[in-house]
């Protein structure tokens, strides 16, 4: 019995080592799954099952199922939108190069809010989910259940009973100390929950490594938010290991809505196979004439969508650069355009956590500081709590809010959503937030890093050969 596991372990590490040699998406990777599937099969083969992958399949084959009424949908969808898109050729080449990777079109009619940390967030979200006439479309990474958590809840629950259609969508891993209790006393109002079950279908069974880090809301097709929080106490700031918690949000109001809610559209079919009623017919914001765009990011695209977007505006940059990065792990091609692009004069900051809540991901981000050291780009470490906003500003009018982090897993790994805006007012707006977080942190000087001791170091290196998988 005991030699028939033995074989049986050898013969499945030598059939994934086939496979890892076929799919694997670098060299190093491949040789690194291959030689450690062969000699280490106990170890290794569980470990790839659950790891290995970085492809998430059986979307199509999903969309397959209901390709009629989807097809009918998209149709509609860029029917309706077409009032509201800006032609190509009226933008730089940059956003020739994301349509095609969001499959979306940069939008005018839009107003953009900045919402800094949870009070302005919540306050926004809560006060327009209690304005919904229809529906609600609620989607977050992580819920918990303490006391935002109930506050979302009750909300949910009051315009349940109040006949508006609402669906809660969230993932399992990110979710995962969320109770059944709290799950069930939303359906028993009405509500329409589900995780988003990225095990779904046989090629993904054993895959841990997929998770649905979006976080959006959609009020009856009229009103959208995206950012960094999420729903929990700490996003508050009532967390003492980690308070004040520093993140950003945006609320939208406009067409690009419509964007929004196809993309929490896609996510509540894959979940349910379900295509609820909602509005498609796009709204112009009263009084506001923004340029806006929702660019979502998959790991069952193509393309590495997240890395190519992020690459093509580092490299579209010409005054200015700043990105706030909690977890600040990118990978080779972002830090070639980082460095072009400080080589070509332009004013690179990045502001990470000072108070980290990984410390294998916040070791490993000081391998990429001292990589990108003597090029004039500033480090700022945040000093009062931890941050956690996904933005960035390139020169003076294209900023980013949403949920992608400079790492592996949101390159790669993870189902993403940020919003791209084109508005120098807003623009404006996130310059002074910047400078106000650059005023709470502390200049990151590669030289005084060289003064720690060594088992430091050794923790910071092997802390990045985890990168990929972090």
């Amino acid at each position: 019995m005991i030699t028939a596991i033995v074989a049986l372990f050898y013969v499945g590490g030598i059939v994934a080592a086939i496979h890892a040699v076929m799919t694997v998406r670098t060299a190093q990777g491949a040789v690194a799954w291959s030689v450690s599937l062969v000699t280490m099969p106990f170890v290794a083969l569980p470990a790839y099952l659950v790891l290995g992958r970085s492809k998430f399949e059986g979307i199509t084959a999903a969309y397959d199922q209901s390709q009629d009424k989807i097809d009918e949908l998209v149709k509609q969808f860029r029917q309706n939108m077409d009032p509201w898109v800006i032609p190509a050729g009226d933008d730089p080449s940059m956003y020739r190069s994301v349509r095609k990777l969001a499959e979306m079109e940069m939008t005018h009619g839009n107003r953009a809010e900045l919402l800094i940390n949870g009070d302005s967030t919540f306050s926004s979200i809560l006060d327009g989910v209690a304005r919904a006439n229809h529906y609600v479309l609620f989607q977050f990474y992580m819920f918990h259940d303490d006391k935002l958590g109930r506050q979302v809840q009750e909300a949910l629950i009051e315009r349940a009973k109040a006949g508006v259609r609402v669906y809660v969508l969230y993932d399992e891993i990110g979710s995962h100390g969320l109770p059944d209790t709290y799950v069930e006393k939303l359906r028993a109002a009405g509500a329409e929950v589900s995780s988003f079950k990225p095990t779904q279908g046989s090629r993904n069974r054993f895959q841990l490594n997929f998770r649905n880090h979006r976080k959006m809301v959609v009020v009856d097709g009229i009103t959208g938010w995206v950012g960094g929080h999420n729903v929990g106490d700490e996003y508050m700031g009532r967390d003492p290991d980690f308070s004040p918690w520093r993140d950003t949000h945006v609320r939208l109001d406009g067409p690009v809505v419509q964007q929004l809610q196809a993309v929490i559209l896609s996510d509540w079919y894959w979940a349910t196979r379900e295509l609820p009623e909602l509005n498609w017919q796009p709204q112009a914001a009263e009084g506001a004439d923004v340029k806006a765009m929702i660019v979502p990011f998959a790991p069952s695209s193509r393309f590495e969508t997240a890395g190519l977007f992020f690459v093509t505006a580092l490299n579209s940059a010409k005054k200015r650069i700043w990105l706030s990065a909690p977890y600040f792990v990118p990978d080779e091609a972002i830090l070639k355009a980082l460095q072009l692009a400080a080589l070509r004069g332009v004013d690179v900051r990045i502001i990470t956590t000072g108070k980290p809540d990984s410390w294998p991901v916040y070791l490993a981000a000081f391998k990429y500081i001292d990589y990108l050291r003597d090029l004039g780009i500033k480090f700022y470490s945040y000093q009062p709590g931890f941050l956690h906003e996904k933005v960035s500003l390139v020169d003076d009018e294209f900023a980013t809010v949403g949920t992608p982090n400079f790492d592996n897993r949101s390159f790669r790994l993870n189902f993403e959503v940020t919003s791209l805006i084109v508005d120098k007012a807003f623009a404006s707006e996130m310059e002074k937030m910047f400078e106000e977080d650059f005023a709470h942190a502390v200049i990151i000087d590669p030289a005084e890093l060289d003064k720690k001791p060594f088992w430091w170091h050794l923790a910071v290196n092997l802390s990045r050969l985890a990168a990929p998988i972090l």
